[in-house]
């Protein structure tokens, strides 16, 4: 597929798209007119570097831990540093953190708009009004 394929599937602007190619998260075959042809099996790869830099790993680490992620779910990690672990470590446990953060925001949403839409009815031309 070409890159606006692909950026249209993932959301993703082409620009990013060319930038994750620079940094080596992606890789595309050239036509013979220089387009950009970009397997199937990216879509998923792109829309997991994007879950990964929205949990805020940097572009190193994920250029680092994509091999890691493949299907099947075979870990071949040979040049794994304590410092590399050490940062994963971390990385890991700092997501581990913004999703118990992002729980709890997501449970007060959810107790306050039960809590608004039990306090509202109906009038008689259908209007929603709160009950005071």
């Amino acid at each position: 597929m070409r890159i606006g394929e692909l950026s249209e599937r993932t959301g993703t602007p082409r620009r990013l798209l060319r930038y994750y190619e620079e940094q080596g998260l992606i890789v595309s075959d050239r036509s013979p007119n220089g387009y950009r042809a970009y397997d199937e099996a990216f879509v998923d790869r792109v829309l997991q570097i994007r879950g990964l830099l929205d949990a805020g790993l940097p572009t190193r680490i994920i250029k680092q831990i994509l091999p890691c992620l493949n299907k099947p779910r075979i870990i071949h990690f040979p040049d794994a540093t304590p410092e590399m672990l050490a940062t994963l470590t971390r990385e890991r446990d700092r997501m581990t953190e913004r999703i118990e953060c992002l729980t709890r925001n997501r449970d007060a949403m959810a107790e306050y708009l039960d809590a608004v839409r039990g306090n509202q009815h109906t009038d008689a031309e259908g209007e929603v009004a709160v009950r005071r």
